[in-house]
């Protein structure tokens, strides 16, 4: 699965869950954890390919 489509669908599922469940819930926590994650990965993947450019 590509790693925008992971970020879109765990976004997604974080917004539900967090209609649902108090900000301090472990699951609400780690999905955010989770996301923080992937949007650093991409962050990293998004600078190493401008780099690349640049050269």
């Amino acid at each position: 699965m590509e790693l925008k489509h992971k970020i879109e669908e765990l976004r997604a599922e974080l917004n539900k869950f967090a209609m649902y469940s108090r900000l301090a819930d472990q699951k609400l926590v780690e999905l955010s954890q989770k996301l923080d994650q992937l949007l650093n990965e991409f962050h990293e993947i998004k600078e190493t390919l401008n780099r690349q450019k640049e050269k």
